[in-house]
């Protein structure tokens, strides 16, 4: 799912914005949950256009896709369209959770 990078010992920090009914139903408290089971730092929260931003970051891309396919087994019937990116990213977070 993901390109590969050189080094495993950088972070790397993926942004997705999902897209359907992805707000007002749990999303981002389901997300966090889901988050808590991995290595992963980062937030989720919801845009003004009705869609959710996710970025994570992590230093193993396994765990990213492992954590994505979760997101996509949990969201199925919610999500009908995702868009992934990796993103240069200054901040190093602490822990994963909800932004508003």
């Amino acid at each position: 799912m993901f390109a590969e990078s050189g080094q495993s010992d950088l972070s790397v920090t993926l942004r997705a914005v999902y897209h359907g009914q992805v707000q007002g139903v749990g999303f981002r408290y389901r997300t966090t949950r889901l988050a808590q089971q991995y290595p992963i730092t980062g937030y989720v929260k919801n845009l003004p256009d009705g869609t959710v931003e996710l970025v994570v970051q992590t230093e193993d891309k396994t765990v990213l896709e492992q954590f994505f396919d979760d997101m996509m087994l949990t969201f199925a019937t919610n999500v009908t369209d995702v868009s992934v990116e990796e993103i240069d990213s200054e901040a190093h977070y602490q822990q994963f959770q909800i932004e508003r």
